[in-house]
């Protein structure tokens, strides 16, 4: 099956970018990135902190059924121009992994129709290629499905 979400990856480049076509409008697909509510609905995190203000942070956790913390990612909101982009930071924590930069950009195909795209710098080269090892183009692919069919409702 073909994934809706694609990630391209240059070889020996500590980047890479991910573009996702929506048949939503580009406000709601923006509003699903930036209000805690829809964050937690298609990411599966809960969002224990989210300003949505430049500079403003946000600190996201999701737990196991007995309570122990699977994963905690923080960072800071840049750039922030309302239904149109923003610039966060992106740290993932307890993982190794350096702290990386993503850029957000939403543009309107149509009323109806829309793209996500995502550029991603990490600290280097390696960090990139390990995060790449992992299922990551599935996983950003199930989430933005679920984000499609949650927001459509």
């Amino acid at each position: 099956m073909e994934l809706k979400t694609k990630v391209i990856a240059e070889n020996g480049k500590q980047e890479l970018t991910i573009e996702r076509e929506f048949d939503l409008p580009a406000s709601l697909v923006f509003q699903a990135h930036t209000v805690p509510e829809l964050i937690e609905q298609w990411m599966g995190n809960k969002v224990l902190q989210f300003e949505k203000q430049n500079h403003g942070s946000y600190v996201l956790e999701t737990k196991s059924p007995e309570g122990h913390v699977l994963f905690r990612a923080n960072g800071v909101l840049l750039n922030l121009v309302e239904d149109q982009s923003f610039v966060r930071t992106f740290e993932m924590e307890n993982t190794g992994f350096p702290i990386q930069l993503e850029f957000f950009t939403f543009e309107a195909i149509s009323e109806n129709k829309s793209k996500l795209k995502m550029h991603i710098i990490y600290k280097s080269v390696e960090h990139r290629d390990q995060i790449l090892k992992m299922p990551f183009a599935q996983g950003i692919n199930m989430a933005h499905n679920r984000l499609e069919t949650i927001i459509k409702q």
